[in-house]
């Protein structure tokens, strides 16, 4: 059996990325391909209990780094290592350029912590292609304030995201070939032909 494809969505909250999951799998569906799609942090039982901690809970900068890669070793021995290997698409919200982009974006921990737990976790294993949806500041929080039950990421100060979404941006120029940058200011629609573009090689 062929190894699958690994395909990630990323983006600053509010880019509107989980919109288009559902909608991203169904495509492949579509062309007779089985799909998993998840997310981090959860994924998993373990991850989604993680995850739940992550979102709500205070803790030091370096804590919610280690508990969001243990969540990710969850994730990839349970769901997304079996799934490729048995020839499945998976599509995850969030991977490790998430990592890179709110923990040392955002939060400032050096890159080099990161990657150190990057190769550790994940051996070698990298996402296929990512799609990093892309928003302004102003529209990333207009989406943010029509949040009803904010988590404590969504509750940051502007200037947070902002240093996320351009940690985000300087994973695109430096991994070209890899992250694909989609102007998710636009509508729906708009976006979804973006990434047809992007995907019909892989249908």
């Amino acid at each position: 059996m062929n190894r699958g494809l690994f395909i990630t969505l990323e983006g600053v909250d509010g880019a509107g990325k989980s919109t288009h999951l559902e909608w991203l799998s169904e495509q492949f569906r579509a062309h007779g391909r089985t799909v998993r799609a998840t997310r981090e942090p959860g994924g998993t039982p373990l991850g989604e209990r993680l995850r739940d901690l992550l979102l709500n809970s205070p803790m030091h900068a370096e804590t919610e780094a280690l508990l969001i890669f243990a969540a990710r070793r969850e994730h990839l021995a349970r769901v997304i290592q079996p799934a490729l290997e048995a020839g499945e698409v998976v599509i995850s919200d969030r991977f490790t350029d998430a990592s890179f982009a709110y923990q040392c974006g955002g939060r400032g921990m050096p890159e080099a912590r990161v990657e150190t737990l990057e190769s550790w976790v994940q051996a070698g294993l990298q996402p296929d292609l990512t799609l990093l949806f892309d928003v302004t500041r102003e529209v990333a929080e207009a989406r943010r304030s029509a949040v009803r039950d904010p988590d404590r990421f969504e509750q940051e100060r502007a200037d947070f995201h902002e240093r996320v979404r351009q940690a985000y941006l300087r994973r695109a120029s430096r991994y070209p070939q890899r992250i694909k940058v989609i102007d998710a200011n636009q509508s729906v629609e708009h976006v979804r032909r973006q990434l047809l573009t992007l995907l019909e090689p892989l249908l």
